[in-house]
């Protein structure tokens, strides 16, 4: 129920042009996060900040930098143009997703505030043509700005006057310490910053001590997850790691997890693994791949898996290994239930991992210690029937396999590289090697897994699921364009919202 005496946007003295904005994204009223940090950040404070995942923290920030930026023109003297506002993020897919929701805010003072996004490497001499204009906000991970502040293409030291770090949490545990500290020697003494965070922990405490001065603190009464009414959190036990494959088989095959699924692993060879396994069943199954560049839709150092993809609609999170920390599980779940969407998340734990889950849950808990974390209620016994076909699928994923998967998407990477089409012009007999190379074969794929005849579903599901049902068909040539698009690629926007499916008994 909302708060009678909370502030609306129309009270916090905003610029008529953000208000419409604002309304134009459909925000009838603030979060508790912006209604909270926007009145403040007005006042001039610095603010630390900390807010769930999907609470409204980038338009928290975002609405007063642009406010206070807009009634500097307004009202004060004419100055230089200059960069002004500094947004810092861990990566390029979040540097992305910031400079997108400011650029909606300004949409009705694009003349006036103009934002740059400075996150990709590859694009490095644009970006210099751009910041020669002086963007009013630059936006991008500390590792890239630094470049831009060392090569002089970027001077901040006598214009800088809102510097934001959102994400901060992640700022030094993704390797940014070092470039941060060097690149906070090129910013003038005096400046307001925001730092916003999804936890507080050491390296919150460290960045709070280097860039605030006098900070408000809040440290919102909310669940740093969704409630159970949006948001169901389950764990499974599974006594080896053949269980957690085979589980995870019966779950996508018969379809007990619909819609948009995220599978979290802690290692890349696991999701090589994870990925290779899934297609001996015919389920389509992408890596986001750290040695490869975000437009192959994988993801590199700076642009991160566990936070900092925004995919629309994700049904479901399933942590196939363990988070290694509390942070970590609240990442990685705060990439469903997004906004007012239902989502799902489960985690399957081995016996020796419960002590480390309970201090995971303990965390999630709070101070009434109710369990957040039900037990997902799976009768192991009723999918004995698929062990076999796991075994043969888990056979068929070689450590040969897995090195040959990754090497070709690299070698695909390579032949599309829009940065290596000049190279290869000018070296053609380069491309002819790297095209006639031997072929790679990461794993023999065998037709007959991809089918799950019927007396092997379960006999409480036989009539309730259709394993082998085929998808609709839009229209012949679609369907065969599908069969090799990347999964990921239809992360998009869907009217319908569906729930996570009933837990079955």
């Amino acid at each position: 129920m909302a708060d009678p005496e909370a502030l609306g946007f129309e009270h916090m003295g905003l610029d008529p042009r953000l208000l419409q904005a604002v309304a134009d994204l459909g925000w009838s009223r603030p979060t508790l996060i912006q209604e909270k940090a926007i009145p403040l950040a007005l006042e001039g404070k610095d603010l630390l900040a900390r807010a769930r995942t999907g609470s409204g923290k980038t338009a928290a920030y975002a609405i007063p930098v642009l406010q206070l930026l807009l009634h500097r023109k307004a009202t004060g003297p004419a100055v230089e143009q200059a960069v002004r506002g500094l947004v810092l993020v861990p990566t390029k897919e979040l540097a992305r997703q910031a400079r997108s929701m400011i650029q909606q805010l300004a949409a009705y003072c694009a003349r006036d505030i103009r934002v740059a996004d400075v996150s990709a490497a590859e694009d490095s001499a644009s970006q210099r043509a751009v910041l020669m204009e002086k963007p009013d906000i630059v936006v991008g991970t500390p590792l890239r700005i630094l470049n831009h502040l060392q090569q002089d293409n970027l001077v901040l030291r006598d214009s800088l006057e809102l510097l934001v770090l959102d994400e901060a949490d992640l700022l030094f545990s993704f390797g940014f310490e070092e470039e941060l500290k060097s690149l906070l020697c090129h910013l003038p003494r005096i400046y307001q910053a925001f730092l916003m965070s999804a936890t507080f922990n050491e390296d919150v405490q460290a960045l709070k001590e280097l860039v605030l001065h006098n900070p408000v603190t809040l440290k919102l009464q909310e669940s740093q997850l969704p409630g159970p009414d949006q948001l169901q959190q389950f764990q499974v036990v599974c006594q080896t790691e053949e269980d957690k494959f085979l589980l995870l088989y019966a779950l996508l095959k018969l379809s007990l997890i619909r819609g948009k699924s995220l599978l979290f692993v802690n290692t890349l060879e696991r999701s090589y693994r994870l990925r290779l396994f899934l297609e001996q069943f015919s389920i389509p199954t992408c890596v986001l791949n750290g040695e490869l560049p975000l437009c192959s839709r994988a993801s590199d150092p700076e642009a991160g898996v566990a936070r900092g993809i925004d995919f629309h609609h994700v049904s479901a999170v399933l942590n196939f290994d363990l988070p290694p920390t509390p942070e970590a599980y609240i990442h990685r779940a705060g990439r469903t239930a997004r906004a007012d969407n239902p989502g799902m998340v489960l985690t399957f734990v081995l016996p020796t991992e419960q002590s480390h889950l309970g201090t995971i849950e303990e965390l999630l808990s709070g101070e009434n210690g109710a369990p957040v974390l039900l037990p997902y209620q799976f009768r192991m016994e009723e999918i004995e029937g698929f062990r076999y076909r796991c075994r043969d699928a888990m056979r068929s994923v070689t450590k040969q396999a897995i090195r040959e998967a990754r090497l070709k998407e690299i070698k695909e990477e390579l032949l599309h590289s829009e940065r290596l089409k000049t190279y290869f012009e000018d070296n053609p007999r380069d491309l002819q090697l790297l095209r006639h190379d031997l072929p790679l074969h990461p794993a023999v794929v065998k037709p007959h897994l991809g089918h799950v005849p019927d007396y092997l579903v379960p006999p409480a599901l036989r009539g309730l699921v259709h394993p082998h049902k085929k998808r609709k068909k839009l229209a012949s040539k679609k369907v065969k364009k599908a069969k090799t698009q990347n999964p990921l690629r239809s992360f998009g926007h869907r009217k319908e919202r569906s729930r996570p499916t009933a837990v079955p008994s």
